[in-house]
């Protein structure tokens, strides 16, 4: 199978990749397993030094895959942008060489875009594996699920809490993608948030409550080992919000109390961070903040933030990455019966 056989595809798949050869076959089964017609894959690759390039090769008998390599740039939203520019299909999705679609994806999210052909952007949540595929927890949006459909002012509203999104869920219409201008390939971890929410604003969403892929965690991601510089991090957080609250029409009130969660919610960002690198966090500032939100914050702030999905999972992967040792047959970190 090669490109060429594909007349119109309905849907492009973006795949960058750079050195993935532990990750990347287990993704590109899970398209093979789709046996869905009508889709094109591009992958974009970054000047990988290990068996990437003849991974890609051997799918080619599998896919409909065109490779597109470049020199080393260190920018997976640069390579997103640069394959986003070859896709044909009327929608595109992307796919990291460590995720991967479950079984029936996109049969299912085909038959929700054919049921809903006025709605830009279609999400679903995802499951947290670990490095070997272990489930680690649910990501869910805080959304209504279909048949309704969620208006932009609401899923910008959310999304200026926080970021529900992961990166194999959403499935949006390329002539969109087209009209935002991409992706901001300055903000190397923020620049999906913020892309998210330039194509919310253009538009309906709809979202499928069955999780429907798997969004790996691991210490060698590229968002987790950069996040450590926590200025740049902070900052890049603080921009997309500011640019995007301020583009956002609502009451006053209103916005004004988003706001005050939105500002939180990036403090919690960073200190997780920090958290996560070993370095000094304010977490008793943090407490002192969530207080002063008040119930309807909290409430807010919980529901939309997925907070404990995301440091659940992560403590869960941490401790799947580093098991506890034994002593003498009992965990080295627990006390053995009496």
């Amino acid at each position: 199978m090669n490109l060429q056989t594909i007349a119109r595809p309905w849907l492009s798949v973006i795949i960058p990749t750079y050195n993935g050869e532990k990750f990347l076959p287990a993704a590109l089964d899970s398209v093979v397993l789709q046996e869905s017609s009508g889709i094109e894959c591009i992958a974009v690759d970054d000047g990988s030094t290990d068996e990437t390039i003849s991974i890609l090769n051997h799918y080619r008998q599998k896919l409909p895959m065109r490779i597109l390599q470049r020199k080393r740039h260190g920018n997976w939203v640069a390579n997103t942008n640069y394959a986003l520019a070859f896709a044909t299909g009327k929608y595109v999705c992307f796919l990291h060489q460590d995720d991967v679609w479950l079984s029936g994806r996109l049969k299912k999210m085909k038959r929700l875009i054919e049921e809903h052909p006025d709605v830009i952007l279609f999400l679903h949540p995802s499951y947290y594996l670990d490095t070997v595929g272990n489930y680690l927890g649910v990501w869910q949006c805080p959304l209504t699920p279909y048949p309704k459909t969620i208006k932009p002012e609401i899923m910008v509203e959310k999304l200026l809490i926080q970021n529900f999104i992961a990166i194999p869920a959403p499935i949006f219409r390329r002539d969109v993608s087209q009209i935002v201008g991409g992706l901001d390939e300055s903000a190397w971890y923020t620049a999906d948030w913020d892309f998210w929410l330039k194509i919310a604003r253009h538009g309906e969403a709809a979202y499928h409550p069955t999780p429907l892929s798997g969004f790996r965690i691991h210490s060698t991601s590229q968002t987790v080992t950069r996040s450590s510089y926590l200025h740049d991090f902070r900052r890049q957080l603080e921009t997309v919000f500011r640019k995007h609250f301020d583009l956002w029409e609502s009451t006053i009130d209103r916005k004004r109390q988003i706001c005050k969660i939105a500002v939180f919610s990036i403090e919690v960002n960073v200190t997780l961070a920090g958290f996560i690198h070993q370095k000094k966090t304010g977490l008793l500032n943090l407490i002192v903040e969530f207080l002063l939100l008040g119930p309807t914050g909290w409430r807010l702030y919980i529901e939309n933030s997925r907070i404990w999905e995301r440091v659940i999972s992560r403590l869960r992967a941490q401790v799947a990455a580093h098991p506890p040792q034994t002593v003498g047959g009992h965990s080295s970190n627990s006390r053995p019966a009496n």
